[in-house]
């Protein structure tokens, strides 16, 4: 895909912060941290990271990235 046929990536990262204060780890129940410039939501705890697509947390174990072991 080329740059000009990728969406803009805040588009997909952006997501209401009112839902940020309700939303848990799926896994952990623990606070999630809210990483803007990835566009994801994340578990520390559970060393994975939840995307946010259209604005909504997409908040499926099977949807989550595994955080790199040095990044935790």
């Amino acid at each position: 895909m080329s740059d000009e046929q990728q969406p803009e990536k805040e588009n997909y990262g952006k997501v209401d912060p009112k839902l940020l204060e309700v939303l848990a780890c799926p896994v952990t129940k623990e606070p999630l941290e809210y990483d803007r410039e990835a566009g994801e939501l994340i578990s520390r705890k559970a060393h994975l990271a939840f995307p946010i697509r259209d604005g909504i947390p997409i908040m499926l174990v099977e949807e989550a990235r595994e955080l790199e072991a040095d990044k935790v």
